[in-house]
């Protein structure tokens, strides 16, 4: 049994479906982790959450965590596009994978889906989130917000029982993922930028083996799109 953690997949289907099934060559006996931000930005937010749903349905292990952009699309489903801050070529991207004219109309099942994911997970030897924790805090794990959005915070060991961290939200070069991995660092930041293809630094998703720390890595193929460049 393997264990596996991909983040930040963006729309991008067709990348996420090739890292799986031809690079992991995913297992039903393996675990996959998957930290958030399934949608928004990339060409095929429904693509994803299928693919998901699909091996979830053929009794993959497949387990899944709320990002701030699945948070905000979710939040669009009732609220309008105003809960988006995605540009309008990008919001158009995103009614274009679900064939709808008006977030509101986003089907029950992607709803469902989006409103079902928790905000961590932790495992004997680790604890998966999307952006991070509030160190400052008293309780970690009771800010929602910071688990989505937050950056740039310093690690209190102790409030993680020793335990490793993955998390994504925060592009990152691939080389300083490696790097990480490599060293077997007690913070990995896994988002590779998968989406920002037209940055040179980015546009590759990143699946970590979790007990071997060795890196799976897929070059964007959902481009060309509109996106704009991550500054």
């Amino acid at each position: 049994m393997a264990r596996y953690a991909i983040t930040d997949i963006h729309g991008c289907a067709r990348t996420f479906r090739t890292l799986v099934l031809e690079q992991l060559q995913l297992k039903k006996q393996d675990e996959l982790y998957l930290l958030g931000d399934f949608v928004n930005k990339g060409p095929d937010s429904k693509g994803v959450i299928d693919f998901v749903l699909h091996l979830q349905k053929q009794h993959y292990q497949v387990h899944c965590l709320r990002g701030n952009h699945d948070q905000m699309l979710l939040q669009s489903a009732s609220k309008g596009e105003a809960a988006l801050n995605l540009s309008e070529q990008e919001k158009r991207l995103v009614l274009q994978s679900f064939d709808i004219h008006d977030f509101k109309k986003l089907p029950p099942l992607y709803a469902n889906f989006l409103d079902s994911l928790p905000y961590y997970l932790e495992l004997p030897d680790y604890y998966l989130v999307h952006a991070g924790f509030d160190f400052h805090q008293e309780d970690i794990f009771k800010d929602k917000d910071a688990m989505l959005n937050i950056r740039n915070y310093e690690v209190d060991w102790e409030k993680l029982s020793g335990k490793q961290l993955v998390h994504g939200h925060t592009p990152t070069p691939l080389h300083s993922i490696k790097k990480s991995a490599s060293h077997n660092n007690s913070k990995i930041n896994l988002d590779a930028g998968c989406v920002y293809y037209r940055n040179a630094s980015y546009g590759n998703l990143a699946a970590l083996d979790l007990d071997s720390k060795e890196l799976s890595v897929q070059c964007n193929l959902d481009r060309p799109y509109f996106v704009r460049r991550k500054n």
